[in-house]
């Protein structure tokens, strides 16, 4: 090999999964998703474990610490706490959706990895780095805006079941309690993950500072609508409650894009791309690349020929 030969990068190689075939990519996909599967039952069975030892006394805590005059159950000398199972299945059915849904958050890492070790092949190294803050951000967003969401929900129901008024006994059911529970977890956790989503699309080129600058009135306006909307409680102090933390987010979000577009124009002004069209082609090197003269060893030789096969004996 000669020394021009040796001084050339070598082309990296490609990553196999990025070359498969359809029919390759959905069995890969299927594996998967069987695999993510296997870490959410296993999450769940912890959870179903977890419920008897401490898990259904945490998710009933906003509740029980309601004055006893706002709960018609649970309010004798005992003190317990109560909600209302009205079928005979209620019961366990209430024990499974609740173990599903942590046992979901508690193997989200894994089910996470699975979704990421998919995608990751088709990306750019860039995007893969990205990719990766994405999944960290995501996951510690949606956890603060369900800690957030617990910590309201006792004041929500406090606000709420007091609108009855005296003379009125309220009892809740299991079902609808923890269907209520579950509803505002998610809605807090899923309005947590929006400005993610126009940080995302600023590093992928979609979304400019400058478009989220101008709208930034109309983002704080969409945001407090959207809000009030969405909680389940439907009372002013959940909704400024969730719409607040999301202004500073969008507002955060906004900053992380007037510095990505800085750094992004000060390198196309470092490469000369400054003030081109979307339509109009890059600056191109028309001078010509040094010509390798130095002949190679193996065309230096001449190839030996193959030698005449012997004819028949006389």
């Amino acid at each position: 090999m000669t020394l021009a030969a040796r001084g050339r990068k070598r082309r990296p190689e490609r990553d196999a999964a990025a070359t498969m075939t359809l029919v390759a990519h959905l069995r890969e996909l299927r594996n998967r998703v069987g695999v993510a599967l296997v870490f959410v039952l296993l999450g769940t069975a912890v959870a179903f474990w977890w419920y008897e030892h401490g898990l259904g006394e945490f998710i009933r805590a906003p509740y029980c610490g309601l004055d006893t005059d706002l709960r018609a159950l649970g309010t004798g000398g005992s003190g317990d706490c109560e909600l209302l199972v009205t079928d005979v299945f209620g019961g366990a059915l209430i024990r499974l959706k609740i173990s599903f849904m942590v046992g979901i958050v508690l193997s989200a890492p894994f089910w996470l990895y699975q979704l990421w070790a998919f995608i990751t092949p088709g990306l750019r190294k860039n995007e893969k780095r990205y990719g990766v803050a994405f999944v960290a951000a995501s996951s510690t967003l949606f956890a603060l805006g369900a800690a957030l969401a617990y910590v309201s929900l006792a004041k929500g129901l406090d606000l709420l079941l007091g609108l009855a008024g005296e003379g009125v006994a309220i009892a809740l059911t299991a079902q609808d309690y923890i269907g209520f529970v579950i509803s505002l977890l998610l809605a807090f956790g899923v309005s947590f993950e929006l400005p993610l989503i126009a940080v995302v699309l600023n590093l992928i080129g979609v979304l400019s500072h400058a478009v989220l600058a101008k709208g930034r009135r109309w983002i704080y306006f969409l945001t407090i609508l959207f809000a009030a909307f969405v909680t389940p409680t439907q009372d002013p102090f959940t909704m400024l409650l969730m719409a607040a933390p999301m202004c500073v987010l969008f507002e955060l979000a906004i900053q992380i894009a007037r510095l990505v577009d800085k750094r992004r124009a000060k390198r196309a002004a470092a490469l000369g791309l400054t003030g081109l069209d979307d339509d109009e082609p890059s600056p191109l090197d028309a001078s010509p690349s040094a010509v390798d003269t130095t002949p190679s060893p193996l065309a230096a030789e001449p190839s030996p020929l193959p030698e005449p096969a012997p004819g028949p004996s006389r």
